[in-house]
């Protein structure tokens, strides 16, 4: 994606999209299962890590076009534009990002983990930017040392302000209702039930947790167990670190009402009215087909079917056959309940 002045965020290298054979496995033993935690919260560093993919934009992520169009033009200013060209580079959207901008100590706070960075032995540095295609600011980063690091966390920062800061209210309340449910099911069933309803985006059998589409790669836990945090801008599947070794952690996508949606307030209202499912059907319905909604907004082709026919029969959609599609559009009507009219 690029903003107005010369590009602000590098596009995916689609050659390392995750493949449907590709796996996640997690292996636990009965010690693991007994240390397997949920966090508190969110982590603000994985948000931002992950909110970086979302200006991107990726499929299903309608529900974001709003916030990525507020974000990129905040984003214009001169003072955070350079800083955030090695961000990018550092935080690409497929395949594999540094493990060290993502430290555990960002779990008590941005500060927290912002220090850890900057305290990132230079043996480590190096070795996390040496497994990146090699850019002259990459290498300048490895060699710079803590003034390099500094001028990172700077931009981390300020890009957080912008991008996750004015959110902060509603990803907390995400959060705590994912949590909430997340804990009811650990209450009930211990953590078989925890790790078993995360499902359909996991599978948990046999004390081996697998996660598809994820790059190929194993983690024998050892007795460390596994802390579990919850995301509000991951749409698709878990994500992890690259390096084994570190405190092991599963990043996993939450579901997001219509409440804490990133949008402005008439589309939040009018997604509390109608679901948000079928708002940002009715905002997709552009002249497209049936196929087309589901990959926008995220869905399965018959559940985007469902909803247009809801749509269609309250007359806010229009919807005519070409060949073998089915493809709709807005109506005078529809168009005024989207616009706030």
């Amino acid at each position: 994606m690029a903003a107005a002045g010369g590009p602000l965020l590098l596009s995916a290298d689609p050659s390392s999209r995750g493949k449907a054979g590709w796996m996640l496995r997690i292996y636990f033993t009965s010690e693991d299962i007994a240390r397997t935690r949920l966090a508190p919260s969110y982590d603000p560093l994985w948000e931002l890590v992950l909110s970086m993919h979302m200006l991107r934009g990726q499929r299903g992520d309608l529900l974001f076009a709003d916030w990525r169009r507020s974000t990129v033009a905040d984003l214009r200013r001169d003072d955070i534009r350079t800083g955030l060209r090695l961000l990018a580079l550092l935080t690409p959207t497929y395949g594999y990002f540094p493990d060290f901008i993502n430290p555990a100590a960002a779990m008590h706070g941005l500060e927290h983990g912002l220090e850890a960075i900057r305290s990132t032995p230079r043996g480590v540095l190096r070795r996390d930017l040496g497994r990146m295609r090699s850019a002259s600011s990459i290498r300048s980063l490895a060699l710079g040392g803590s003034g390099a690091l500094t001028a990172l966390t700077d931009t981390m920062r300020a890009y957080h302000d912008v991008a996750v800061a004015p959110y902060r209210q509603r990803v907390e309340a995400a959060v705590a209702r994912d949590r909430g449910r997340r804990m009811q099911a650990m209450a009930a069933d211990g953590v078989d039930g925890l790790l078993a309803g995360m499902q359909p985006r996991v599978g948990w059998s046999a004390g081996e947790l697998r996660v598809h589409a994820h790059r190929d790669q194993e983690i024998h836990l050892d007795g460390r167990g596994l802390l579990l945090v919850p995301s509000y801008f991951l749409i698709h599947h878990p994500v992890t670190l690259f390096d084994d070794s570190l405190p092991p952690v599963l990043v996993y996508p939450i579901e997001r009402m219509p409440e804490t949606l990133p949008l402005p307030a008439p589309q939040r209202a009018l997604g509390a009215l109608i679901g948000s499912t079928r708002a940002a059907i009715l905002e997709a319905a552009t002249g497209v087909t049936t196929t087309d909604l589901a990959r926008l907004v995220g869905v399965a082709a018959a559940t985007a079917s469902e909803h247009a026919a809801v749509l269609r029969e309250a007359g806010l959609i229009e919807s005519h056959r070409d060949g073998s599609r089915m493809v709709h559009q807005l109506t005078r009507l529809g168009k005024a309940l989207l616009n706030g009219g």
